[in-house]
C-alpha cells in the first residue's frame, strides 16, 4: 500500500498546521501499567498496587520525575477520581476509559491525573461526542500508509500532533483557519462543513517532513469526489459512527475463528494462499490479503495490535498483571479489525489516485495553493487560533478536593 510519492507533492500545498491551527502533543504516560488491552485486568493491577505497602509499592508504582506518590495535581477534567496525593490513596479503581493508543488499536486507560506524567488536560475538556480527533503519523520518507487518521476516543499512546475537530465541547466552533469554509464554500460552489473538511483532508492529506500537506483542487469535481470518498472513509475508520452501520465487507464474506486461539499464542502469521491468520494454532478467515498488509508508518497494523497483546513484560511488576489466557473479547477485537483494514485497503488505489488528483491540479498554479488562502486572508492564522479556548463548563477538583477555576 504506498501513498503519493514525494515527487508528487505540491510544495505550495498549506500545511494542516495552518487549517487545523490548534494542536497538542500526544499525551506521555510515564508508567505503561496504567493501560491495558482490558479494563478488567487495570482493577487487577490497582487493587494490587494500592495493597501494596512501603518499598514495594514505591517500586510498583515506577515513580518519574513528573510523577511521584507525593505529588499534588487536579483531578482530569469530565473525570471523577481522587485529588489526594497517591501515598494515601486506599480506595476503588476509577472507572477506566478507552482510549486510542495507537493506529486501529483501542485499549484502557486508568484516567487518574496521578499516575499520568502529561496528561494534556486540554484534550480531555474537548472530548466527547460529536468530537473527532485527526491524528497525523510520523513521516518517514517511502513509508507506505495515510498520512492522517481519525479516531473519536482520546488519542493517548504515541501519535504525531493531534488537532481536534472541535475547540469547544458539544462540536462547538470548529478548530480550523477563520475563514476557511467560506473559501471552500466560494470556490466550489457548495457549502462546506467541518466534517467535509475533514473528510477531504483522510483522502488529500500528504507527508511531508514538516508535517502533513493538504492540497486544494482547481474544480468542485474532484473536491465533491474526495469529500464523498473520505466520508466513506471515516465512517469506517470510525466503525460506522457516522452512518450507523457497522462495517461488513461485501459479498457476504466475514472472517470467521475456524480454529480457537490458543490460550497464550506467541506468533502471528498469514497463509496468503488460504487467507487466513494463524495465531499458532489458532485459524481465522477468510482475511483479504488488504487487511494483512495495512501498514501505517511502515508496520503492519495487525502485527502491531498483536504484540501490544502478547509481549513479555517483567516479572512481578505491575505490567505483568494480566489475563490468564486470551480472552473472548480480544478475538470479537480482532475480526472487527480485520473487517475495518481490508475495507480500508480495499479502497487504497482510489484514495491514491484522487490524492495525486488533488495534488497535480494543486500544482497547476500559485492560484491552488497555501498562495489563494493567503490572498484571501485565511492565512496566515491569527494567533489566537493556536491556543486552546477556553472552556468554562467544566467543574474540575485540584488538589487535595480544592475546585480549580479556569
Amino acid at each position: 500500500m504506498r501513498g503519493v510519492t514525494d515527487d508528487a507533492r505540491p510544495q505550495d500545498a498549506p500545511l494542516l498546521d495552518e487549517l487545523m491551527p490548534w494542536s497538542v502533543a500526544p499525551p506521555r504516560f510515564g508508567r505503561s501499567w496504567i493501560v491495558a488491552p482490558d479494563a478488567r485486568t487495570l482493577r487487577t493491577r490497582w487493587d494490587r498496587l494500592v495493597a501494596a505497602e512501603g518499598a514495594e509499592r514505591e517500586a510498583l508504582f515506577r515513580p518519574s520525575r513528573a510523577r511521584t506518590q507525593a505529588s499534588a495535581v487536579a483531578s482530569l477534567p469530565g473525570q471523577r477520581t481522587g485529588t489526594v496525593r497517591f501515598a494515601r490513596e486506599a480506595g476503588p479503581c476509577p472507572a477506566p476509559v478507552r482510549v486510542a493508543h495507537g493506529p486501529f488499536d483501542e485499549q484502557w486507560l486508568l484516567p487518574d491525573h496521578r499516575l499520568i506524567d502529561t496528561a494534556r488536560p486540554e484534550l480531555w475538556r474537548v472530548a466527547g461526542e460529536p468530537q473527532l480527533f485527526a491524528v497525523e503519523q510520523g513521516y518517514a520518507p517511502g513509508a507506505a500508509g495515510p498520512a492522517l487518521l481519525v479516531t473519536a476516543a482520546l488519542p493517548a499512546g504515541r501519535p504525531g500532533r493531534i488537532r481536534p475537530l472541535f475547540r469547544r465541547p458539544g462540536g462547538h466552533e470548529p478548530n480550523l483557519a477563520p475563514g476557511l469554509l467560506d473559501f471552500l464554500g466560494r470556490r466550489y460552489g457548495q457549502e462546506a462543513g467541518a466534517l467535509d473538511w475533514l473528510a477531504w483532508t483522510v483522502v488529500a492529506a500528504l507527508p511531508s517532513p514538516a508535517g502533513c500537506r493538504v492540497p486544494l483542487p482547481a474544480g468542485p469535481e474532484t473536491w465533491t469526489a474526495g469529500v464523498a470518498l473520505g466520508r466513506d472513509l471515516l465512517d469506517v475508520q470510525l466503525r460506522g459512527a457516522l452512518s450507523g452501520t457497522k462495517p461488513r465487507l461485501p459479498g457476504g464474506r466475514r472472517p470467521y475463528v475456524r480454529a480457537a486461539v490458543p490460550a497464550r499464542p506467541t506468533t502471528m502469521a498469514y497463509d496468503s494462499e488460504e487467507e487466513a491468520l494463524l495465531l499458532d494454532g489458532g485459524r481465522i478467515s477468510p482475511v483479504p490479503a488488504e487487511a494483512w498488509e495495512f501498514r501505517v508508518g511502515g508496520a503492519r497494523v495487525l502485527e502491531q495490535w498483536f504484540a501490544h497483546r502478547t509481549a513479555p513484560a517483567e516479572p512481578g511488576s505491575l505490567e505483568a498483571i494480566g489475563p490468564a489466557a486470551w480472552p473472548q473479547e480480544w478475538t470479537s477485537e480482532l475480526l472487527d479489525l480485520i473487517t475495518v483494514l481490508a475495507l480500508l485497503g480495499a479502497r487504497e488505489p482510489e484514495r491514491a489516485a484522487l490524492a495525486a488528483r488533488a495534488a497535480e491540479e494543486a500544482a497547476d498554479g500559485a492560484a491552488n495553493g497555501a498562495a489563494a488562502l493567503r490572498a484571501a486572508g485565511v492565512l496566515p492564522p491569527p494567533a489566537r487560533a493556536r491556543r486552546p479556548a477556553s472552556v468554562l463548563d467544566h467543574r474540575e477538583e485540584g488538589p487535595e478536593g480544592q475546585f480549580v477555576l479556569l
